[in-house]
C-alpha cells in the first residue's frame, strides 16, 4: 500500500532543474508562455516597487509630486499587457513618461519598466521595426531632456548604449527562439518521416510476407488437390480391379508435396522471426532461384500438366531468380488450376543484355471470366516491380491458351549459355 502511494504521490515526480527551467523560457516564445498576464502582473508590480525605491532614495531629479507619482504609477500598468500588444504597450508607456521627465521628476525611476517595454518589442517584433521604434524613442526622450535640463541631455545620450544594447539583446534572443524552433521543427519532421518509413516498411513486409504464403500455400495446395483427386478417381473408376500401384504413387506424391511445402513454410517463418536456420533438420535454407524451375516443372507434371522448361540464363541476381521462381510458380499453379486436364506449358527463361525475359504459355482455357478474381496475377506483377521489371499476363493473341511474360532488368548483363532445355518425353 505504501508503494502504491508512492508511486502516484504528484510531489514525488521529478521536476526540471532550475537552469533546464531557464534555458525553457529563454527558448519559449512570450507570446504562447502559460499564465502570461499573470505574470506580467507580478512583473508590473516588481517594477513599480522598484521604480518607487529609486525615487525615494536617489538624487537623478526631484523627488515626484502627487501627479509625478501618479504618472509613475501610470507608466507601470500597460507592463500587463507587454506580450499581447508590445508596440502599443511602448507608445502608451513613452506618453506617460514624456510629461513625467519634462517635470524633471525623478529620471531613474521609469528606466527599469522602459527597458522591459524595449526589450519586450525586440523580442516580438521585426528587427527594422525594432530599431527603428528605439531610435524614434531616443530622439523624444533626447528632445524631451533638451527642453528641460542640457546636462541631463547630454547624460542621457552618453547612457543611450544601454537602450542600444537591450535592443540588440531582444534581436538576438528572438533569432535564437527562431533557430531553437527551426530545430525542433526539423526533428520533428525527422521524426515523422521516420515514423513513415516505418510504417511503409511494416507495409511492405505485410506484402512481402503475404506474397510469400500465397505462393507457397497456393502452388502446395492446388497440386494436393489434383493428386488427391488422381487418387479418388482411381479409386473409385474400377473397385474390383484396383491399381494399388497408381494408388500408392498419387499418396507419395501428396506426401512429398507436404513436405516440401512445410519445409519452405518453415523457411519463411524462421526468416520473418530472424531466427538462425542453423542445426534444424528440416531447413531448406534459401528459397530456390532458377535452379529450381526444374524442381516446379516435375511438381506440375505429376499433377497432369505437359510442361516444356528452357533455360538460358546464367549469373542472375538472387532477387531476380527469387522473382523468377516466384512468377513461374504462380503460373503453373494457374495453369494446372484453370487450363484444363492435361494443358501443355511451355516455360522459357532467356537472358539479355542487361535483363532476364520470361514466358510461361499454355493451350488451356484461361480463367473463368466469371469467376471471384484471386491475388495470382496482382502478386506476378508485385513481383516483378519489386525488382523493376514489368509483367504482362493475358489470353494468347491468335491461339488458345493463357500467357504470362516479364521482363525484369539485371544490373550486369546476363551471360547466355548454350541452350539445354528439358523437354518432357
Amino acid at each position: 500500500m505504501q508503494a502504491t502511494t508512492t508511486a502516484t504521490n504528484p510531489r514525488r515526480t521529478a521536476r526540471p532543474r532550475r537552469g533546464e527551467r531557464i534555458i525553457a523560457a529563454i527558448n519559449r516564445d512570450p507570446r504562447t508562455a502559460e499564465h502570461g498576464t499573470r505574470n506580467d502582473t507580478v512583473l508590473a508590480g516588481v517594477l513599480l516597487l522598484g521604480a518607487v525605491c529609486l525615487a525615494l532614495f536617489t538624487d537623478d531629479g526631484r523627488r515626484p509630486d502627487a501627479l509625478g507619482w501618479t504618472l509613475l504609477v501610470a507608466a507601470h500598468v500597460p507592463i500587463v499587457w507587454r506580450r499581447r500588444h508590445p508596440l502599443l504597450v511602448l507608445a502608451a508607456l513613452v506618453a506617460v513618461v514624456a510629461p513625467y521627465h519634462a517635470m524633471d521628476n525623478n529620471h531613474t525611476a521609469v528606466g527599469p519598466a522602459s527597458y522591459v517595454a524595449l526589450y519586450t518589442l525586440a523580442v516580438t517584433g521585426r528587427p527594422l521595426r525594432t530599431i527603428l521604434t528605439g531610435i524614434a524613442v531616443l530622439t523624444v526622450s533626447v528632445s524631451i531632456m533638451l527642453i528641460v535640463d542640457t546636462h541631463q541631455a547630454l547624460e542621457l545620450i552618453r547612457t543611450s548604449g544601454w537602450v542600444i544594447a537591450i535592443l540588440f539583446c531582444g534581436i538576438d534572443v528572438r533569432y535564437y527562439r527562431q533557430y531553437v524552433a527551426a530545430i525542433v521543427e526539423r526533428a520533428e519532421r525527422a521524426e515523422r518521416t521516420r515514423e513513415e518509413e516505418a510504417r511503409r516498411r511494416v507495409a511492405e513486409e505485410r506484402l512481402r510476407v503475404a506474397r510469400d504464403l500465397h505462393d507457397l500455400l497456393a502452388h502446395s495446395i492446388t497440386l494436393i488437390g489434383v493428386q488427391t483427386s488422381v487418387a479418388a478417381h482411381v479409386l473409385t473408376a474400377d473397385p474390383e480391379r484396383l491399381d494399388r500401384e497408381a494408388v500408392a504413387k498419387a499418396l507419395d506424391d501428396i506426401a512429398e508435396t507436404c513436405r516440401s511445402a512445410r519445409g519452405e513454410l518453415r523457411t519463411t517463418l524462421e526468416v520473418l522471426r530472424g531466427q538462425d536456420t542453423a542445426g534444424v533438420p528440416d531447413a531448406r535454407g534459401p528459397l530456390p532461384g532458377l535452379s529450381g524451375l526444374p524442381d516446379l516443372a516435375e511438381s506440375a507434371r505429376l499433377a497432369g500438366a505437359d510442361v516444356d522448361l528452357s533455360v538460358r540464363a546464367d549469373d542472375v541476381p538472387p532477387a531476380v531468380g527469387a522473382a523468377v521462381y516466384r512468377i513461374t510458380q504462380e503460373a503453373l499453379t494457374n495453369a494446372v488450376r484453370h487450363a484444363g486436364p492435361k494443358p501443355s506449358v511451355r516455360v522459357a527463361v532467356h537472358g539479355e543484355r542487361g535483363a532476364l525475359r520470361l514466358s510461361v504459355t499454355d493451350d488451356g482455357t484461361g480463367p473463368d471470366p466469371a469467376g471471384t478474381p484471386g491475388f495470382g496475377l496482382v502478386g506476378m506483377r508485385e513481383r516483378a516491380r519489386s525488382v523493376g521489371g514489368t509483367l504482362d499476363a493475358g489470353p494468347r493473341r491468335g491461339a488458345a491458351g493463357f500467357e504470362v511474360t516479364a521482363v525484369l532488368p539485371t544490373p550486369a548483363p546476363t551471360r547466355t549459355a548454350h541452350p539445354t532445355p528439358e523437354r518432357t518425353a
